[in-house]
């Protein structure tokens, strides 16, 4: 059987610089019990030059749903998106082991 831990690490090792940001902002959201959605994500990452597509956005948000690291949630017509405790494990060693840096959420600093 595989060694679980590996497997983990070695995933989020392969995470690339916008599954950093959407995991960096949903932690902000939940902070300032924001609801943070797909389309905030969208805005966010066009905002900072990452992605130009809305189906890009969506993808970065389905690997990470994939991983576990994301959770989505239906509240009225919006699905809410949710940072598992998987994903802010991953958050965590990313911070600590990467070269990422943090950018702002233009939603969250409107909200």
């Amino acid at each position: 059987m595989a060694d679980t831990g590996n497997i983990f690490y070695e995933q989020v090792a392969h995470l690339a610089y916008p599954h950093f940001l959407v995991l960096l902002w949903l932690t902000h959201a939940e902070d300032r019990n924001a609801a943070y959605n797909i389309t905030n994500c969208f805005d966010d990452l066009k905002y900072h030059n990452v992605t130009r597509t809305k189906q890009n956005a969506v993808t970065i948000v389905e690997t990470l749903k994939a991983l576990r690291f994301v959770d989505e949630q239906n509240h009225g017509n919006r699905k809410n998106l949710y940072i598992t405790s998987h994903g802010a494990k991953a958050l965590e060693y990313l911070v600590h082991n990467s070269s990422f840096s943090p950018r702002k959420s233009l939603f969250l600093e409107r909200t």
